[in-house]
């Protein structure tokens, strides 16, 4: 397993994380995600995410009981959560999602209450909120950093612009803005990655722990004759994948894509994965397999990393035809 520095700060995560927003979800026997969660931290993962809004807090239920039944030391991996979605669904009262102190402090509590932790080593403001003060949301995290339940904070699906307004509030209260940024990345969505957050990654230093490095099972080629049945495409929830992604034009990008990495020998997920990751600016890519079968070949990306020279990425580049231009 590779280990990088979490942009400009001491921590380090593995290059490859473990994730439960799908994998929990249709998932729901302890004893299978046990045996998944084993199998990566026998491989070398020591990132682990969840959110307060995955299965309605269920998700980091099961991982808080699973990891307490785990003789894994404590300060050996890295447990993460996200607040804003809340965890109450459509029951949900005004309070009970967003930004404001009040929801970030009891959500706070409430994964900490639900993973079984004394702390949470990342901790991220799931979305912006534009209607909070960028000042109570960096004060907010702070708090919760001194109070010792959080060890850093970071953002998800913010902009560059939001991102930058944070540390701009936190610098001006003498506090510490966010220090990691949780965006989609893979081969179809390019741009933030490497266009929008070269700024911060120049001049904040920012780590990026990136969600869906296979595009939500696009870029295994499983979609490529329709949607299987029980895939995640067909979950009830999840219709809004079919509208993002399942279209033909894409399809038929992934279908060349998998030619090229049958020539190389590998296979096609292991392949973007290995593409995510080669990008320096990613500190982590989270996998969110689950079957024992699938996540032991997402964990062989960095057997991958070697194959991708200037002339690969070069003809990724052309199949995919995604890259974003650079406005300089």
């Amino acid at each position: 397993m590779e280990y990088r520095r979490m942009g400009k700060s001491g921590l380090q995560l593995s290059v490859l994380s473990f994730g439960s927003w799908v994998t929990f979800a249709r998932q729901t026997d302890d004893q299978d995600n046990d045996r998944l969660m084993s199998i990566a931290y026998e491989a070398g993962v020591n990132s682990f995410d969840n959110a307060e809004v995955y299965s309605a807090g269920k998700s980091e239920e099961m991982m808080g009981r699973i990891l307490k039944q785990k003789d894994w030391d404590r300060t050996s991996y890295v447990l993460s959560s996200k607040a804003f979605f809340g965890w109450k669904g459509e029951d949900k009262k005004p309070n009970q999602h967003g930004l404001s102190r009040k929801h970030l402090m009891e959500a706070c509590h409430e994964a900490l209450t639900r993973l079984q932790t004394d702390y949470l080593d990342l901790y991220y403001c799931h979305r912006s909120d534009p209607n909070v003060p960028m000042e109570e949301v960096v004060r907010t995290m702070n708090a919760l950093i001194q109070q010792g339940k959080i060890l850093y904070w970071g953002t998800s699906e913010w902009s560059a612009a939001e991102i930058m307004e944070a540390h701009m509030v936190a610098r001006e209260l003498g506090l510490e803005g966010p220090a990691v940024e949780q965006p989609e990345y893979n081969l179809f969505n390019r741009r933030k990655m490497e266009a929008e957050f070269l700024s911060i990654f120049q001049n904040i230093g920012m780590g990026t722990t990136i969600w869906s490095p296979l595009a939500s099972g696009l870029l295994t080629g499983k979609y490529n004759n329709g949607i299987p049945e029980g895939s995640r495409m067909s979950l009830e929830g999840y219709e809004w994948l079919k509208e993002r992604s399942v279209l033909d034009d894409k399809i038929a990008k992934v279908i060349e894509l998998a030619k090229m990495a049958d020539e190389l020998g590998v296979s096609l997920p292991t392949l973007s994965i290995a593409w995510c990751i080669n990008n320096t600016n990613v500190t982590t890519a989270i996998l969110g397999a689950t079957k024992e079968s699938q996540l032991n070949e997402n964990l062989k990306a960095l057997e991958v990393l070697p194959l991708l020279t200037p002339e690969v990425l070069a003809k990724i580049d052309e199949i995919m035809g995604t890259k974003p231009e650079i406005l300089r």
